[in-house]
């Protein structure tokens, strides 16, 4: 007696936390993937998500938590320091993201990388009810739909990665570039932010596989056929609209620009701490923006909130240390008694302190060198009740595909990004208006459970007309 539905992910949806009794227990995760998925879940009579919970504990058991069944899947030290902080972000994490940083190619983080994968398949092939539904999600597991396949050929995979797919000129740089588009090939649907995503892969499997490739279509030899498409993600709009609304967030919001000295403009940045999200270069155009006379600080300030991120890492380490640098040399030499330039806050928030903040914020920055698509934009979006506000948007944010109305920036361009940050700064509340409303209708309309609820249809589909396809030949013989 399986389940019908196997979310694998390379994280559990819940924290390890310490209660008030001192006892360990856990809390929900902050992120939007638990809220896309709770919905399908349910649809499909509760499921089970299978993940990594942080640490090396070996010892722990499935449990439930909040209605849903989790099955924690441990790592070993060696598998921490070769899979995920390895292979999967020091090699995977900045060639998916156009080399912001330089990859890292070794064999012992590839093969640690194979053997977690392995481990994660064959979970969920002993989990998974006969002609079950598993969905696999993001770059640390992209061999799991392969494996799995090979364990169970009677199940529907669906696999999604949540960051950008590189061009091919990147991509070939990878010494297991072909293990690695195999290992999606064991996917039915193979899902991506983007529609120039989606035609990366497909290019480099007719080039580096052979396959036969027709639009979005994969033809392999054994007869099956793999879609490849995009599903813009998206975020629970109704909720941080509640939220937004609510008297506890209005309070909180209305507190928080009086922290700040009650300012004419609050500039807004919430970051995950990592060198593909621009932060430094945000920072210095703004500072460069009061060096010039076009801000003051008495009416202008920029809080900066970036949340931890790595630590372990060297690189995330350097990172935090440069841009602490920034953020004292520019309140320093532009800042007054009691008047920074820059409130810069190295820590994580729930989600009410991040809506209050949202509210507070009159402009919103949001400047990646590479995103996949980036939540913060849209959550900002969705928080913005009286239709006002200003987003400024880096283009390579798969967001801005959608929020055309946001001032589109190109974060390697300074001056562009003063540019851009000034317009919104002097923007008439008419214009405002205008460009929000028009972004509000667009993330409403496609929010999270719409983009779960599309990914699940289209796996459907696809097996079924991937069965007809498989039977028309054998009717011929």
């Amino acid at each position: 007696m399986g389940n019908d539905l196997v979310i694998v992910a390379n994280r559990l949806p819940v924290d390890r936390v310490t209660l008030p009794n001192g006892e360990t227990g856990w809390r929900r995760s902050p992120g939007g993937l638990v809220a896309a998925i709770e919905p399908v879940m349910r649809t499909h009579g509760g499921g089970v998500w299978i993940g990594w919970p942080g640490g090396t504990d070996q010892k722990l058991k499935p449990f439930e938590e909040d209605g849903l069944a989790l099955v924690p899947l441990s790592m070993t030290q060696d598998e921490i320091e070769g899979h995920y902080e390895g292979f999967a972000n020091g090699t995977l994490w900045p060639l998916y993201h156009d080399l912001v940083a330089k990859p890292e190619f070794h064999r012992e983080w590839w093969d640690e990388y194979v053997k977690v994968n392995r481990r994660f398949a064959e979970k969920a092939a002993d989990l998974a009810a006969k002609n079950a539904t598993v969905w696999v999600h993001d770059y640390q597991l992209q061999l799991v739909p392969q494996y799995l396949r090979e364990l169970r050929p009677d199940l529907r995979i669906g696999f999604y990665l949540h960051i950008p797919f590189p061009p091919a000129e990147l991509f070939q740089q990878l010494p297991w570039r072909r293990q690695l588009l195999e290992g999606l090939l064991g996917a039915d649907l193979v899902g991506f932010q983007l529609p120039g995503a989606a035609q990366n892969f497909v290019r480099l499997v007719r080039q580096r596989v052979g396959h036969k490739t027709h639009r979005d279509l994969v033809y392999l030899p054994d007869g099956r056929v793999v879609r490849a498409a995009a599903f813009p993600i998206s975020i629970d709009a109704a909720g941080f609209e509640d939220l937004a609304n609510s008297d506890q967030v209005v309070e909180r919001a209305k507190a928080l620009r009086e922290a700040l000295g009650s300012p004419r403009t609050i500039f807004l940045g919430i970051d995950r701490l990592d060198y593909t999200k621009g932060i430094y270069a945000r920072l210095r155009a703004f500072g460069e923006l009061i060096r010039d006379g076009h801000f003051d600080v008495e009416d202008a300030v920029f809080v900066q909130v970036a949340v931890p991120s790595r630590e372990q890492v060297e690189q995330y380490r350097l990172l935090r240390d440069e841009i602490e640098r920034l953020v004292g040399r520019l309140n320093g030499d532009l800042g007054r008694i009691g008047r920074p330039a820059i409130s810069y806050l190295h820590t994580s928030y729930p989600r009410e302190e991040m809506a209050a903040l949202y509210r507070a914020a009159d402009i919103m920055v949001v400047t990646p060198y590479r995103d996949g698509m980036n939540l913060v934009a849209k959550e900002y979006v969705a928080c913005r009740v009286e239709d006002d506000g200003a987003l400024v948007l880096s283009e390579f944010a798969g967001a801005a595909d959608e929020l055309r109305q946001a001032w589109l920036v190109n974060p390697y361009d300074i001056n562009g990004m003063k540019t851009a940050l000034l317009e919104a700064y002097q923007a008439e509340p008419k214009e405002l208006t205008r460009r929000m409303r028009a972004m509000r209708k667009q993330i409403r309309q496609h929010d999270v459970k719409a983009w779960a609820s599309s990914f699940m249809t289209e796996l459907e589909d696809q097996v079924h007309t991937d069965h007809q396809k498989v039977v028309r030949p054998a009717n011929r013989s």
